[in-house]
């Protein structure tokens, strides 16, 4: 397949449009964050830096930990950028830019999320770290492709969807992390569950400020909800769009995020730099152990 200039768009020096990259930029190990200074928060830890670039909200630094190439790169707020990071890291490894092709072998990358989140359960405190085994995706990206969701998937979609009772409006999915990933990260200091990414800040995560809300209960219902042994952890906005456009690409996609507020205690950080230091010296490591 020979891609035309509107579908994979190129900037004048031939990297991906929005990222603004070039292959030899990017290592197959990436840790995204939605706050450009987050990347550099990571990147000093690096023993070595060997490129770094900023366009628009994408901030990209890749250097050695351990011995071992990383990539960092800020994707910005909401599941619309991580649909532009993960086409555009896929372009970067499996199409040839030059010739516009597929190529022939593809590359799977790992990719991981590290973020901050709101806990959905009253016995987790702040600042702890949460693990998503799935992304229950309350935006609409995925519907936008050909994803074939496994049994599993569907079960827990369907599952909660029923219990919250939303209105035919919303039709949310669930997809599942890399397993291999997920079994990494996973230690004494993690907490497991369902990861609920949310469309935006506000309404959708069930904050009313002046324009009330169609949901009211919807922490609540979320709560309570079990699934055999697994729960609703959190709130984030990134990873339902990570984890099933990742998968159907054949990439290993987690999610790890530092818990700022547990919303049933309404209780917020009031300050979290050194634990976000914690949480990124804990990836590295298990990263590239």
């Amino acid at each position: 397949m020979n891609y035309p200039p509107s579908e994979l768009v190129l900037d004048a020096k031939g990297q991906v449009y929005h990222l603004g990259l070039l292959p030899e930029h990017i290592a197959e190990t990436v840790i995204l964050v939605g706050d450009q200074d987050r990347v550099g928060l990571i990147s000093a830890f690096f023993e070595e830096i060997d490129h770094r670039s900023q366009h628009r909200e994408f901030t990209c630094h890749t250097g050695t930990y351990n011995g071992k190439r990383i990539s960092v790169l800020s994707t910005g707020i909401g599941t619309d950028n991580v649909d532009i990071c993960i086409n555009e890291l896929d372009a970067l490894f499996n199409i040839d830019l030059k010739n516009r092709t597929n190529k022939s072998a593809t590359t799977s990358l790992r990719l991981v999320r590290i973020g901050t989140c709101g806990i959905l359960q009253p016995e987790i405190p702040v600042h702890s770290y949460i693990l998503s085994s799935h992304a229950y995706g309350l935006d609409n990206v995925a519907h936008f492709y050909p994803i074939e969701f496994s049994a599993e998937e569907q079960q827990i979609a369907s599952a909660l969807t029923h219990h919250l009772q939303f209105p035919s409006t919303i039709q949310p999915y669930c997809a599942s992390a890399s397993q291999s990933l997920t079994e990494l990260l996973e230690s004494e200091l993690t907490h497991k569950g369902i990861t609920v990414t949310s469309s935006g800040f506000y309404g959708p995560q069930g904050r009313s400020l002046r324009l009330g809300l169609r949901t009211p209960e919807i922490n609540e219902q979320l709560t309570a909800f079990r699934n055999g042994d697994l729960k609703v952890m959190n709130f984030e906005m990134e990873s339902s769009a990570l984890f099933a456009l990742g998968k159907a690409m054949g990439h290993e996609c987690a999610t790890i995020c530092l818990g700022v507020a547990n919303r049933p205690n309404m209780q917020f950080s009031k300050g979290y730099d050194n634990e976000m230091n914690g949480l990124i010296k804990f990836v590295l490591e298990k990263l590239t152990r």
